[in-house]
């Protein structure tokens, strides 16, 4: 007996052993049932290799009480101390499943089957388990017997004597006899259906791949065909009951209860399709209407059930198909975009949990590996497994996958495969989330062998797994392509030209064979600068696929590298700025302009290695106005000083086109933008502080190098227009008005030869050709438009509008803003046109007759010839010009007296018009959204083409690009221009109503 306060030795051989509640244990050794063995080593021994010992024990003493005689359990307790392989097998199994543990405990004679140890016994297929299978005459008994069968699965499996792939294949034949015998069991119940037709079982997803999971989702499709001499629809009908009444068997909960759900959503238009049709029916669809991950899953097919020669018909019917799916258009972004709608759809909370579907899962080996099959299995007939692991085994012997990626792969892949069947084995429930409870953690820990600390020990593996995949399962598809233009050691497998050129293809290159030359010139060599690039350019040509423009990416990161390439920091930023590459990568292959940008001074590249982000924030006018004017105050002249300024500009530029598009095709580490109108605020912010920095600075070099420090007049740059709104796009011109004043003393005529000399001078500096894109002023909206003078005086201004302004040029007006030269000069002239952009009272009717006599005339008029009027950004229905019209007209007759209207910006202004309740809130949003998208077109167009334009590009790959600065995946051009019609359909519908009074 043992004392008082002191433990007993069996307790402290419990926890030695691995239990973890060593005196609920000691109770169970001591209860009746294992009385004859409790105290043979041998139990505790078997005990404490088991996943959970106190969980074995507990199913033990359940089994044995369940046994219902003293004879029964003495046969149980003996068999269990004298056979080894029964001892592990079945305490084995005890200690992972509760489940299987409760199955055991209804049917307690079901341990026989764990004490046959023959060869057959270890690998058994499709006929052993339909031997297992053949009594079963109901849905019940058919449960009964899957789980017997189960048993002997589960039993080999955490036993050791199968791997992952053998348990899976195991599982995946259980399924196969499991279908065939509900099949049966129905055909048995309609013995008049079972005679009208030909039905077809095609097993679909893992278990049509040979490696199914514990608890899954068993995916089929059904083929159905008359029987001879029978009517076809009534056959197919006589089918569909048949197949529906399989599915019923094998889902539905009995007091046994369920198998697990037969899932037909897989075949043709969904659960909204048939469940059973024709042959001739399923190659109509595929042909006409499959997506491309359709032809993806039916890289698993394989007829399992019913009329195998109709199955493998279907399977031979569609396989042309399948291995031709690559070529269709845009196929690797459909397949890429489809994982990144799985992951997106993973609640928050779960992602971290997610093994399956989760960044890092399995989802992600088994996408990367079906990716490369559907790309090189048209020409590679060995590659055509549905099995993950056997296929990239074959993708790895035929040099379509590095050997040593493969091999981590692999690795990666079964770790992660057994913990999901660990999870599933305890409860046999469907889930593919890593549990949280420390209990669990630690018996699947221990079920993996991981026994000194196993929660610890699983979670740094799980880590390490998922980190592994992360990093190789997109690198998987581009690192093979450097192999096919670099040396390799001998004996290693490569991609062939053919093949390399054939994944460039399908990546979306338009010329491979450049493509190729591109690579072999950036990867080749064993220069820093060689090695670097090999270890990016797999993760880069991936975001080049992710664009409109994969092979101008490419060219221009080879014109980059070719460039910078021997520059040290250049190097160091793209090895350890993560944000770095993918910004320079997203840059490079958006289009023309900020490539053309930054090749003119290529070192700019370094505004992209802030991982913050800091290095592409638009920087405010002040800091951009000193840094032009400490320029041009270190030149000799006046033509080097401007030049210097226009360098900022294009630098500048440069920076605001990298985070508009960095902003909208968001990158791993920042997602989109998600509001639109912050992001055209943002470019119009920056693109008009920087005219006015570059303005300020070539006025500050104009007149230094004619005059010295001082004019002889006064002088002004009034900024008009967008460039007045704060609203300037990367094409637009600098609308202004020129103002002088003599100073005193001075001649006016002296005063205006002078401020004529400055305006001229600027422009002609301003346009030089040079590396930098030039800044054309525009100044036609100066008094008497083209016919009166570039410049003019304060007193001619005033003169002028007092007694021959017309309405549209206090409607020009509303924009005017001083933005540089003598800050009192710009000030005054403000005061002088505000009453005529705000007139006392509101505008009179005449004149706002005028005004929409003007916008009927310019619409009819100045649509250029040709033009869809639905697509114009600018002129077009709902586009910019009837938005600023309508908000405008608000201005003119309310911003006498509602001060929030009197400001220069389009989207300002309504929001106050809105506030003031001149506009309702719905109408306001959707003059905005259309406002804000046709300046988002325009600045697409901008950035894609490298020239201005107001209406959508007609070249189809420059389409793409513009669609996919505005969110639009590949393939859903069309889209977008349906979305932009209706947007600027109803902001129309809204125009006509406030502007026109219709």
């Amino acid at each position: 007996m043992t004392a008082p306060g002191r433990r007993s030795s069996t307790f402290t051989r419990l926890l030695r052993h691995g239990f973890t509640d060593p005196s609920a244990a000691e109770r169970l050794l001591e209860s009746g049932q294992l009385a004859p063995i409790k105290a043979d080593p041998v139990l505790l021994e078997a005990l404490g290799t088991t996943a959970d010992p106190d969980l074995a024990l507990l199913g033990l003493v359940r089994l044995v009480e369940a046994q219902g005689g003293h004879t029964a359990e003495r046969e149980l307790l003996d068999t269990l101390v004298a056979a080894k392989p029964l001892r592990d097998r079945l305490l084995g199994v005890l200690g992972a499943s509760a489940a299987l543990a409760d199955h055991l405990a209804r049917h307690p004679g079901d341990w026989r089957e764990l004490v046959t140890y023959e060869p057959q016994d270890l690998h058994p297929g499709v006929a052993e388990f339909e031997r297992g299978l053949a009594e079963a005459a109901d849905p019940v008994s058919l449960r009964v017997a899957y789980r017997r069968c189960l048993l002997s699965i589960a039993a080999r499996d955490v036993c050791g004597t199968t791997d992952l792939a053998q348990t899976a294949a195991e599982l995946a034949d259980l399924a196969t006899a499991t279908l065939r015998a509900a099949l049966a069991i129905a055909r048995g119940a309609a013995p008049g259906d079972a005679a009208l037709c030909r039905l077809a079982v095609v097993a679909m997803g893992k278990c049509g791949g040979h490696e199914l999971n514990y608890v899954s989702d068993v995916d089929v499709i059904f083929v159905g065909e008359a029987a001879d001499g029978a009517d076809e629809s009534k056959a197919i009908q006589a089918a569909t009951r048949l197949a529906a009444h399989m599915m019923r068997i094998c889902s539905e909960t009995t007091v046994e209860g369920s198998i697990w759900p037969v899932d037909a959503n897989l075949r043709p238009e969904g659960r909204n399709g048939p469940l059973v049709r024709t042959l001739s029916s399923h190659l109509a669809y595929y042909q006409r209407w499959a997506k491309t991950w359709e032809f993806q899953a039916l890289l698993k097919a394989r007829p399992v059930a019913g009329d195998i020669e109709l199955g493998a018909e279907y399977v031979a019917t569609l396989a042309p198909l399948v291995w031709h799916a690559a070529e269709r258009e845009n196929f690797v972004a459909d397949v890429q975009r489809m994982r990144r709608r799985v992951v997106e759809n993973i609640p928050v909370a779960e992602v971290d949990r997610e093994l399956k579907l989760g960044p890092g899962g399995l989802r992600d080996v088994e996408f990367a590996v079906q990716l490369l099959q559907l790309v090189h299995g048209r020409a590679d007939s060995s590659l055509r497994s549905g099995t993950t692991l056997d296929a990239l085994k074959a993708l790895a012997a035929g040099g379509y996958v590095g050997r040593a990626d493969a091999v981590q792969l692999d690795d990666s892949y079964r770790f992660l495969r057994l913990m999901e069947h660990r999870i599933q084995l305890y409860r046999l429930r469907r889930t593919h989330l890593v549990p949280e409870d420390s209990a669990d953690l630690r018996r699947i820990g221990r079920s993996l062998g991981l026994r000194v600390d196993p929660v610890g020990e699983l979670k740094r593996e799980w880590k390490r797994h998922r980190a592994v995949v992360r990093r190789l399962h997109e690198k998987l598809f581009y690192r093979p392509l450097l192999d096919a233009v670099a040396q390799l050691a001998t004996g290693e497998a490569r991609l062939s030209a053919d093949a390399a050129r054939e994944r460039l293809v399908a990546l979306g290159y338009a010329d491979p064979g450049a493509a190729l030359r591109h690579l072999e010139a950036l990867a080749s060599g064993v220069s820093r600068k060689a090695a670097i690039q090999r270890t990016l350019l797999p993760v880069l040509l991936g975001w080049f696929a992710d664009s409109a423009e994969p092979d101008a990416g490419l060219l221009n990161f080879r014109k980059v590298s070719d460039a910078l390439g021997k520059t040290p920091w250049y190097l160091r930023l793209l090895r350890d700025e993560g944000a770095a590459a993918e910004n320079l990568a997203r840059v490079l292959s958006a289009g023309r302009l900020a490539p053309d940008l930054l090749m003119r001074a290529p070192e700019a590249v370094a505004l992209l290695g802030d991982g913050d982000g800091g290095g592409l924030e638009p920087r405010a006018r002040a800091h951009l106005e000193q840094e032009v004017l400490a320029a041009v105050g270190r030149a000799a002249g006046g033509e080097q000083a401007v030049t210097a300024a226009r360098g900022v500009r294009r630098r500048e530029l440069f920076r605001t086109a990298a985070a508009d598009i960095v902003a909208s095709y968001g990158t791993e580490e920042t997602p989109v933008v998600a509001d639109q109108g912050a992001l055209v605020d943002q470019v119009g912010g920056a693109v008009s502080d920087l005219t006015a920095a570059t303005l300020a600075g070539t006025l500050r070099a104009v007149v230094r190098d004619g005059w010295g420090d001082t004019l002889p007049t006064r002088f002004a740059v009034i900024a008009m227009g967008r460039f007045g709104g704060h609203e300037l796009g990367y094409g637009s011109d600098a609308d202004v008005l020129f103002v002088h004043e003599p100073r005193e003393g001075v001649d006016e005529h002296e005063a205006s030869r002078a401020a004529n000399a400055v305006v001229s001078e600027m422009r002609r500096l301003l346009q030089v050709s040079s590396a930098d894109p030039p800044l054309l002023i525009d100044a036609d909206l100066r008094p008497e438009g083209k016919s009166g003078p570039l410049v003019r005086s304060l007193k001619s201004y005033e003169a002028y509008y007092r007694r021959w302004s017309l309405v549209w040029e206090s409607q020009a007006l509303l924009r005017a803003e001083f933005v540089a030269g003598d800050e009192d000069l710009g000030r005054r002239f403000i005061e002088l046109v505000d009453p005529l952009r705000y007139p006392a009272e509101g505008l009179g009717e005449d004149a706002v007759r005028e005004i929409r006599r003007l916008k009927a005339r310019m619409e009819s008029e100045r649509m250029p010839r040709g033009a869809d009027p639905t697509l114009h950004t600018k002129l077009g229905r709902g586009g910019l010009s009837d938005v600023e019209w309508t908000v405008q007209l608000f201005q003119l007759r309310h911003g006498w007296d509602e001060p929030g209207l009197r400001t220069t910006r389009t989207r300002e202004a309504l929001a106050a018009a809105c506030a003031a309740g001149l506009v309702s809130g719905e109408d306001a949003a959707i003059l905005d959204e259309a406002w804000v998208l046709a300046t988002r077109v325009r600045n697409a167009v901008m950035l894609v083409r490298g020239r201005a334009g107001d209406t959508f590009p007609s070249d189809g790959r420059e389409l793409a690009a513009v669609g996919r600065y505005l969110g639009y995946g590949p393939g859903h051009v069309g889209d977008m221009l349906d979305d932009y019609r209706r947007t600027t359909r109803r902001a129309r519908a809204v125009v006509d109503e406030l502007f026109y009074g219709a």
